[in-house]
């Protein structure tokens, strides 16, 4: 009732000190960067939106996400087979796709590496802080928004009942 008529303009509102209100805009702010940044790393370490949803489930029912073939790894794979299939006698797949191929496993051996190392070392925290410390300060902020409602509804009757107490002093 207290929030509504708030909203209303119909009943008073009590203000937070200036300092915590500006805490809790970094608050929102930090939080809504934190969710962009983190979405759009998860899009950059995999392209593939049905892998990312996969990876999700994988997450979400605490099972081990399949270790997946990257890009260059499988253009090494192939290389690879193609300098076998047209024989390490020839400069075609000796020299080139054999010494190619080579350099492309490293590549996509690295490229695992990388993804592996940031989403530990940079995806963790950011998934921490939002699953984590965000929820804390949200439920907080919640507890701190009743108990800010309850004292407004409380000085709302006090000063009716001081008003009818007058009132009633008027009349006698």
């Amino acid at each position: 009732l207290q929030f509504t008529e708030e909203k209303l303009g119909q009943a008073e509102k009590t203000e937070l000190d200036a300092h915590f209100e500006n805490l809790l805009a970094r608050a929102d702010c930090t939080k809504n960067w934190t969710e962009k940044i983190l979405r759009q790393t998860e899009v950059l370490l995999q392209p593939n939106p049905s892998a990312r949803v996969e990876e999700f489930l994988y997450e979400k029912l605490d099972r081990k996400v399949p270790s997946r073939v990257t890009n260059g790894e499988l253009l090494a794979q192939y290389m690879t087979e193609a300098a076998n299939d047209f024989g390490p006698g020839t400069p075609y797949g000796k020299s080139t796709l054999i010494k190619v191929g080579e350099t492309q496993r490293r590549l996509g051996a690295a490229e695992r590496d990388f993804i592996h190392s940031a989403s530990i070392n940079f995806l963790t925290p950011l998934r921490n802080f939002l699953e984590g410390d965000w929820r804390t300060i949200s439920k907080e902020r919640r507890i701190l928004q009743n108990r800010r409602l309850d004292l407004d509804a409380c000085k709302a009757r006090l000063k009716k009942a001081k008003a009818a107490e007058a009132k009633a002093a008027v009349t006698f």
